[in-house]
């Protein structure tokens, strides 16, 4: 009896390590930070947004400067005026300069709203990608669940799965589309 038992417990000894090892495949990780800096794609993308914001700043910049030139002509004629009412002439200038004003805030408004719907679109054309390519993974692997890399404090690099991951994505999406987020289609009336 005492021999079935020692028996029976070195198995289950023997056996632990392989049903341990069995449970950690049952998990996987991906290292999306990773994913998200090196990704081909993901590297092409953020380039261009770079030079789309970079762009901008300038404009802003450009548009800043005009407005601060003219800004300060046009006080200085006010202040000359010492409290008395501008003529018609300098009238008309203070509105020109106020719709310059208002139209540069909408055009750096504008500008700004699709830099960000275009960041927003390619952030959804990768993440659905990789959650694509990381289901595939998961799948063939037999894997109950995946974890991003950086919300585990300890792991095994065993079931790290980042570079089968970074491999695929790159192959089923070399490059995504830099625009602004497709505008849904208005309801046709009838």
């Amino acid at each position: 009896m005492t021999k079935i038992l020692l028996s029976a417990a070195a198995a289950l000894a023997i056996g632990l390590p392989a049903a341990a090892h069995a449970q950690q495949a049952n998990i996987l990780i991906v290292d999306s930070d990773r994913i998200m800096s090196d990704c081909t794609a993901c590297k092409s993308a953020a380039s261009q947004l770079q030079t789309k914001q970079a762009a901008l700043r300038s404009r802003a910049q450009t548009l800043q400067t005009q407005l601060q030139t003219e800004g300060k002509a046009l006080q200085t004629a006010i202040d000359a005026l010492n409290g008395k009412e501008p003529d018609a002439a300098l009238k008309a200038k203070i509105t020109a300069y106020q719709t310059k004003e208002n139209s540069a805030k909408q055009e750096l408004g504008t500008s700004t709203r699709t830099l960000e719907s275009t960041a927003a679109n390619v952030q959804q054309q990768i993440g659905q990608k990789v959650v694509s390519v990381v289901e595939q993974i998961r799948a063939r692997r037999g894997a109950a669940i995946v974890l991003s890399k950086n919300s585990t404090i300890a792991n095994d690099s065993a079931i790290d799965v980042t570079t089968e991951v970074l491999t695929s994505l790159n192959t089923q999406l070399p490059s995504v589309s830099v625009t602004p987020m497709p505008q849904a289609a208005a309801p046709q009336g009838r």
